[in-house]
């Protein structure tokens, strides 16, 4: 029996007498000693007091937990988590090469069977157990605690190169304030006799050359480091301080930044959406991109591409989902959320579509017209000299070159390949068409920073077009990474107690340092690696293992009734098959033919080459395959290292306790009990600490309040992560089966 156990014992005799329910309904005992807490105890009105209750942890500290201001505030961090970059050049991509029109269907189907119940499962332990990644796994677990910390890994990984593309667009972003824009014209040189092109600009475009040489001032290849970039340099650690200061105070700070960063990308895509549609060309680009091509759906690439792309767009496996949610009431609708977010999430993607192919069209049909107008010219010199002048349609003058239409280049050009045959090709003439055009598949970066920046130059007032773009690439990466960072502090910040200013700082600060590897010359390279295999396989393994975890080691009898406890209804029978059968075979396939693709494909990267300037893809040296190797080896490493510790109980799961926590007007007695030894506290339960259950939260951590005392009152969490209570005196109060 512990020392002290005899002045607890008669503490309690003494002094605990009344219920919880009359002691939580009582306005009284939130006095000023009792102001500091996690437990918010709420009227039926909304209004909420807070009492001060100490964690029973080893190291006996307070807790406080932090919720949000509104439900709206919520679904904006959650909508600026999941809705990011990829929504607006990588699905139009993907919309492009698998079908146009038709890949929406696979799309929406992998949606709905694999995306929403996902989603709704990380939502809703997120919200049950009220902690970060690490302690939601440990609480289901011990031996898959290895999860959160994986995950923390992958955003850690994520967040040094997601916020190199943020840097990025702020540098494009102070560089719109001009007119012309830097990237309208290639730059000449100029010496004592001449005037000339820049080279490496005349061979490519204007844009082309400005990203890669005046932007990025890119190597040729990955292991010509070639010094840091100080303008990059620069740009990256604004945007660090951004993130550092949006989320020094967690999501007290974060949730007000929200409405902005959030929203502000709707209102620019719908303002693009509609100068775009007043411009010629842009019904052709959405024709194109909608023009469904059926036969492909029969191809099992298409859906192991749309299922990818599913599960990247909800930021599932990141933790931030989980994070964000554990800062929700218990009672929370999140089935409703889940469907909500997804589905704002779907609508994002195809409005970003048809922005983003709107805008093509016009450029598409800018760029047919110069080759139209260039080809007639070349048709003009080639008249008596290869081409008989009679074949020209007598109503086209070629005293104004720029007035010949593409309808009448197209007829020419259909009587010219007809006599000439099989000369044609060797008159240098382009076909010029449209299609051709948008068939030229772009993504990523080439998308925002080359193909759509070239579009913007021939919009009226570009500068203003050019700025409006990239706040609205900063602030969806913005979104993104508040929510990826959130999923590295929350669960460090449960598990580890320590103050969130000085972890920010400190995570932004290491973060910042290993970034510089992104920011020299080499980096875009470096950025391509991280990007195809720091998350990818790793993500898959932590989203299965989650699934797993939930349905199967838990079991999904017992989390259903769960979320009938906190939901208030029994969510529908659909779910059960999905996480307990068909979501873990779909993600089992999709994780294996993602290794298989991986595998097959050699590691590599495309690399501008100055001297020719172009394109070419390399393969990586033997250390940079070393490096690909251990970014995934290192993600996923967590998982079986604490398992292995737990199953040979190299960390014992009994070190921690129960933490119990008795109350006393005006003060609260504390112990911890240890493993073998009897308590006094268990006795109130009538139960060994042995045999004491470890609860998840109960109905909600927002007790209720009531002069009838009506409401029930529910165990909040117990054990490592929690606040432990076992109350005397209510023999009726429910425990869930964590």
């Amino acid at each position: 029996m512990p020392k002290n156990s005899k002045a607890v014992k008669r503490e309690l005799d003494d002094d605990v007498t009344e219920s919880v329910k009359d002691l939580l309904s009582n306005e009284d005992a939130c006095d000023d000693s009792f102001k500091k807490s996690s437990l918010i105890v709420n009227n039926h009105e909304g209004e909420g007091k807070e009492c001060d209750v100490e964690e029973g942890g080893s190291d006996g500290e307070e807790e406080e937990r932090p919720a949000w201001n509104s439900k709206l505030q919520y679904i904006l961090a959650q909508v600026g988590f999941s809705v990011g970059l990829g929504n607006v050049w990588r699905f139009p991509y993907l919309c492009q090469k698998n079908g146009g029109g038709a890949y929406l269907v696979p799309y929406f189907i992998l949606l709905v069977l694999i995306g929403i119940p996902l989603f709704f499962l990380e939502l809703a332990v997120g919200q049950r157990i009220r902690r970060g990644s690490i302690g939601v796994w440990n609480y289901i677990s011990p031996r898959l605690g290895g999860i959160g910390f994986a995950s923390c890994v992958v955003c850690f990984f994520v967040a040094l190169y997601y916020n190199v593309i943020i840097s990025w667009s702020l540098f494009y972003f102070s560089q719109s304030f001009q007119q012309p824009l830097p990237w309208h014209e290639c730059p000449l040189i100029k010496n004592k006799t001449s005037t000339y092109v820049v080279p490496e600009c005349e061979k490519s475009s204007a844009t082309t050359y400005y990203w890669y040489r005046q932007a990025l001032d890119i190597s040729n290849s990955i292991s010509e480091g070639g010094g840091l970039n100080w303008k990059m340099t620069v740009c990256l650690l604004v945007a660090w301080s951004i993130v550092c200061l949006a989320m020094i105070k967690g999501i007290q700070s974060s949730g007000k930044v929200m409405y902005f960063s959030s929203l502000f990308p709707y209102v620019v895509l719908l303002c693009f959406l509609v100068r775009a549609l007043l411009l010629k060309g842009s019904l052709d680009g959405i024709r194109h991109m909608f023009t469904p091509k059926l036969e492909m759906m029969l191809e099992a690439k298409v859906w192991r591409e749309a299922a990818t792309q599913v599960f990247f767009a909800l930021g599932l496996g990141f933790g931030g989902v989980i994070a964000f949610s554990s800062y929700n009431k218990r009672d929370n609708n999140c089935h409703f959320d889940a469907v909500l977010v997804s589905f704002i999430n779907f609508f994002t993607s195809v409005l970003a579509t048809l922005v983003v192919f709107a805008v093509l069209g016009f450029k598409a049909n800018i760029m047919n017209s110069k080759c139209v107008a260039l080809n007639t010219k070349r048709i003009e010199l080639l008249l008596g000299n290869g081409i008989d002048a009679h074949l020209i349609p007598k109503h086209i003058n070629f005293t104004q070159v720029s007035q010949v239409s593409v309808e009448d280049y197209h007829k020419m050009i259909e009587v010219i390949k007809g006599v000439k045959e099989g000369d044609f090709s060797q008159l240098g003439l382009d076909a010029c068409s449209i299609e051709d055009e948008l068939n030229k598949a772009v993504q990523g970066t080439g998308l925002a920073f080359i193909a759509f920046t070239e579009a913007m130059t021939h919009f009226p007032a570009s500068p203003f077009w050019s700025v409006m773009f990239f706040l609205m690439l900063i602030n969806l990466g913005l979104g993104s990474m508040f929510g990826t960072i959130e999923g590295i502090l929350t669960p460090l910040i449960d598990t580890f107690k320590v103050r969130k200013e000085f972890l920010t700082v400190g995570c932004c600060l290491l973060a910042f340092s290993i970034g510089l590897l992104f920011v020299q010359r080499s980096g875009n390279y470096f950025v391509a690696m991280f990007d195809d295999y720091s998350a990818t396989l790793p993500l898959l393994i932590v989203v299965v293992l989650e699934n797993v975890a939930v349905a199967w080691v838990y079991g999904i009898d017992k989390f259903f009734e769960d979320l009938k406890d906190m939901l208030g209804f029994t969510p529908y029978r659909f779910y059960y098959y999905m996480w307990k059968y068909i979501t873990p075979i779909l993600l089992l396939v999709l994780l294996c033919a993602s290794f298989i693709q991986l595998t097959m494909t050699p590691p590599s990267y495309s690399a501008w080459i100055q001297e020719e300037a172009k394109e070419l893809t390399l393969h990586f040296p033997v250390w940079g395959i070393v490096v690909c190797i251990s970014l995934v080896v290192m993600a996923i490493m967590p998982v079986p290292v604490v398992f292995g510790l737990r199953y040979f109980n190299i960390i014992d799961d009994s070190t921690n306790g129960l933490s119990t926590v008795s109350y006393k007007k005006g003060r609260i007695i504390k112990e911890t009990a240890r493993p073998g030894e009897d308590d006094d506290t268990s006795l109130i339960q009538g139960k060994s600490p042995s045999e004491a259950p470890s609860p998840m939260p109960g109905n909600s951590i927002y007790r209720k309040q009531s002069g009838s005392g009506g409401p029930d009152v529910d165990t909040a969490p117990n054990g490592r992560y929690g606040i432990g209570y076992l109350m005397a005196d209510m023999p009726d109060m429910p425990e869930s089966d964590l």
